[in-house]
């Protein structure tokens, strides 16, 4: 049975918010290599820890993960 992967935004929502891997893990509750891992997609995240996530950057869970690739930004699929 092949892994599932889940793709998600955590790296860049961090990186234009200014928050540190250790930071973002501390507001979580969870060692900073986590969110590490989180970001590399090698850990797929628990319902509970994704939905902590999502509040904590006060977005919808499925903008920052998806079963998909998440399109480039900029690329004419992000655009409405």
């Amino acid at each position: 049975m092949p892994t599932e992967v889940i793709y998600n935004r955590i790296a860049m929502l961090r990186a234009e918010r200014q928050i540190s891997r250790r930071d973002l893990a501390d507001a979580l509750g969870v060692h900073y290599q986590t969110v590490g891992y989180l970001e590399r997609g090698e850990y797929s995240p628990s319902l509970h820890l994704a939905l902590r996530i999502a509040a904590y950057f006060e977005v919808p869970v499925e903008v920052i993960f998806s079963i998909d690739p998440h399109p480039r930004l900029g690329s004419s699929e992000s655009t409405a």
